[in-house]
């Protein structure tokens, strides 16, 4: 099931991570062709602000992916909408102080960021605060887009996420071709077109939020100083990761004017757009790792954590791998899209292949980062993304660009990358006090994390003559692990009539069902998991609907009930998940 789950969440993943870099892409085209090279070298100069409000965003973004994984897979409701308000509310906070920001300070920001002093002849200043003028009125759409995407994804609203997208991408596409070819708004006109892009996303997914059936619920009472600590404490290692981001950009810009001047950061401009797209792969797969590895910590499942190690390292390595070789054959179309003047195109053409050479690197890179980030490995989380996005890319940018100039500042990223994965290695052979390539030694994994594996008994449904051998197999666990009959099979019966109900019920349509099957023995106490990808449906809440004094009434699901001390629901990434503890 984890596989399956895997695949499906990722493509509105990937899409998701485009969110952004599409309409950078877009306006960056756009720019390019129709603009000149100093409307480029404008863009280019403003995209560490448009980092930093990304870099916000992820912020909130991935401390509900790693706060409300955890609140989800422990069956906390109450935590899981606390973190929903707060999470709200920051963001709204965020965008409006941060959009007061900008237009108060636009002139320093626009100098500080290398454009120079305002004056009549300084055309490429004024083209940067034109820009980031228009952009930053769509600040408050462009950070709700990213604190969206985890929240439905948790519920399963895949669909409606490749709408809001596709709309984005249509919208921005129209908007700019009105601006170039109608309005004539030069760079600011571009900045407003992705803004209003924005809230056409925007309003297509937060319509889910107002839906009876959101499972997510807003309320002011929720909202408490430790749940915001909380929520910011687990998006700090994505923030520094986005921050070291803002930085590498800054430092190459600065590295770029100096050794060949507008032409290498116009080149830039042009590598780093393509290169986000190219990123939006990684980007994906980290992402559904983050939220993945979350909701299995917090469920306590080992078996699961090692399994999504090795399903996302192969994802990272075959998928950008396709990557790579498209973009490397593709270089040149791709750069001429973007730029007409021969000196910077040529400049981009060499760049961009020398740098996806690092994207397989840095899809590993990535996806490790986002999965020690939802085990709570926070440290060496941080520690990644200071060294893969800032440290060793611009260390080694700055070195090699001594020798062989602009070439050398492309090679920065394949050596930072590959440096990075090589630390990686390093922790994990210290930490395990061997050298040995595997899902368990890069899982990494406390001793004490849930039961241990002989503890555990796991199988997969996806027939209904398979419930009643997996109950039996489940009694013959439990008795040779020291249960009592009664319990062993208290445990056979309660699996037997659930998994029968959910065979009964949800095997329908072409769609490929399966129940997931757990028995945990810890300190004693045996908990039993029941986890299917079937239509939604809560057994806990329906009894309490459907009380009845007919004693053959919903008998079944009576029964369990009656059996078990604790029962508790939770739909998370549109599977239903059913914990009994007996």
């Amino acid at each position: 099931m984890i596989n399956k789950l895997f695949k499906q969440m990722l493509l509105t993943q990937i899409l998701s991570a485009m969110t952004v870099t599409l309409c950078m892409l877009i306006d960056s085209m756009m720019i390019g062709k129709f603009l000149g090279v100093d409307s480029m070298t404008a863009y280019g100069l403003a995209t560490p602000v448009l980092l930093v409000f990304a870099a916000l965003g992820c912020l909130v973004s991935a401390g509900v992916q790693v706060m409300c994984g955890k609140t989800m897979g422990s069956g906390d409701k109450q935590g899981t909408n606390a973190c929903f308000t707060v999470s709200v509310v920051l963001a709204a906070a965020i965008s409006v102080i941060g959009m007061a920001a900008v237009l108060i300070f636009t002139d320093p920001i626009c100098t500080m960021l290398g454009a120079g002093k305002p004056s009549a002849d300084n055309e490429v200043f004024r083209l940067t605060r034109d820009y980031l003028r228009g952009f930053i009125i769509g600040a408050p759409a462009f950070i709700a887009a990213q604190i969206m995407v985890p929240y439905m994804q948790m519920s399963g609203s895949r669909i409606r996420l490749v709408v809001a997208v596709a709309a984005m991408t249509v919208g921005d596409i129209v908007l700019d071709i009105l601006n170039v070819a109608v309005f004539k708004k030069g760079t600011f006109g571009m900045g407003l077109a992705s803004s209003l892009s924005y809230y056409i996303a925007f309003v297509i997914g937060v319509a889910y939020f107002f839906k009876k059936s959101c499972i997510f619920r807003f309320s002011f009472k929720l909202v408490s100083f430790k749940v915001c600590v909380r929520l910011v404490k687990d998006g700090v290692p994505t923030l520094i990761n986005q921050v070291s981001l803002v930085l590498l950009t800054f430092v190459l810009n600065k590295l770029l004017l100096d050794v060949s001047g507008n032409h290498a950061v116009a080149a830039y401009s042009v590598i780093s757009t393509v290169g986000n797209i190219c990123y939006a792969f990684s980007s994906g797969i980290a992402a559904v790792a983050l939220t993945l590895s979350a909701i299995f910590y917090g469920d306590e499942d080992s078996t699961a954590l090692k399994k999504l190690v090795k399903i996302m390292s192969c994802y990272a390595v075959v998928i950008c791998t396709v990557v790579t070789v498209i973009v490397l054959i593709a270089a040149k179309p791709l750069v001429t899209m973007f730029l007409s003047d021969p000196e910077a195109k040529d400049m981009a053409v060499s760049g961009l292949r020398l740098f996806v050479l690092s994207l397989v690197a840095c899809a590993l890179n990535t996806s490790f980062k986002n999965y020690y980030q939802g085990i709570e490995r926070v440290k060496l989380t941080m520690t990644i993304s200071v060294f893969q996005n800032f440290a060793l890319t611009a260390l080694s940018a700055f070195v090699l660009s001594r020798f062989i100039g602009v070439t050398g500042i492309w090679l920065g990223f394949l050596c930072g990358e590959g440096i990075t994965l090589l630390c990686i290695a390093l922790v994990v052979f210290m930490k395990n006090k061997k050298f040995e390539i595997s899902a368990q030694s890069f899982a990494m994994l406390p001793d004490k994390l849930g039961a241990q594996v002989q503890d555990c008994f796991e199988s997969s449904i996806t027939k209904p003559d398979g419930v009643v051998e997996v109950s039996q197999q489940a009694d013959e666990f439990c008795r040779t692990h020291g249960l009592s009959s009664r319990i062993s099979s208290m445990i056979a019966l309660c699996i037997e009539e659930m998994a029968n109900n959910i065979a009964y019920h949800g095997f329908k349509g072409r769609k490929e069902h399966s129940i997931d099957v757990r028995v945990m023995l810890k300190n004693g106490s045996p908990v039993l998991r029941i986890r299917d990808n079937c239509p939604n449906f809560d057994p806990v809440k329906y009894m309490e609907l459907h009380e009845s004094d007919d004693p053959l009434a919903h008998i079944g699901i009576r029964m369990v009930m009656k059996l078990v001390k604790d029962a508790n629901y939770v739909n998370s990434l549109g599977l239903n998940n059913l914990t009994l503890t007996l």
